[in-house]
């Protein structure tokens, strides 16, 4: 039995991504979201194994030190890692998965695993991408503008994505996704 395919999210912070992904799992629940790890603290509402698994930043390196990641990076201060071991499995079991994470990481997952689908997800425009950010009010003045300044770089990274989805339409967006999943 063949490994079922992997499709690696990624695209500036704001643009959508994590709502992108939720309806594309909506639409077809025989897909599976790779969880990641973090050392960041958990956001209002978000649930230690389901959103992330929140590990400190000595377990993290441990992680690190040992292989257990797919991809890691560090990210507005951050650590940010995808297990590798829950990948393979669900793949293999025939599982399609996919992988919401930024650049750095969507460039490790290219050097891994070359069967990877790598799929950029780009805002309508600059403008509506600043206001999502600015918009979001979770974070400090700095912290937004730090974001920009990443999202800059990364806009200018989608030529190294294998597909990129405007992301001007929640729905097509989602069904974009299953379509590469599945096509």
């Amino acid at each position: 039995m063949g490994t079922a395919p992997l499709i690696v999210v990624s695209g500036p912070s704001g643009v959508g991504k994590s709502t992108v992904v939720s309806a594309a799992l909506a639409g077809d629940p025989g897909v599976w979201l790779s969880v990641s790890a973090t050392t960041r603290l958990p956001r209002e509402g978000e649930i230690d194994g389901v959103n992330y698994f929140f590990v400190s930043p000595e377990r993290f390196e441990g992680m690190v030190q040992s292989g257990e990641f797919l991809e890691w990076a560090e990210f507005a201060g951050n650590r940010y890692g995808t297990p590798r071991g829950p990948v393979q499995e669900r793949r293999a079991a025939g599982t399609p998965v996919i992988l919401e994470i930024e650049l750095q990481g969507a460039r490790q997952v290219r050097r891994s695993d070359p069967t990877a689908r790598l799929v950029f997800l780009a805002p309508p425009s600059w403008e509506i991408l600043e206001a999502r950010l600015t918009g979001r009010g979770t974070e400090s003045e700095e912290a937004v503008a730090a974001r920009l300044e990443a999202a800059r770089e990364e806009l200018a990274a989608q030529g190294e994505f294998d597909d990129v989805v405007v992301n001007a339409d929640v729905q097509e967006s989602a069904q974009a996704l299953l379509d590469f999943l599945h096509g």
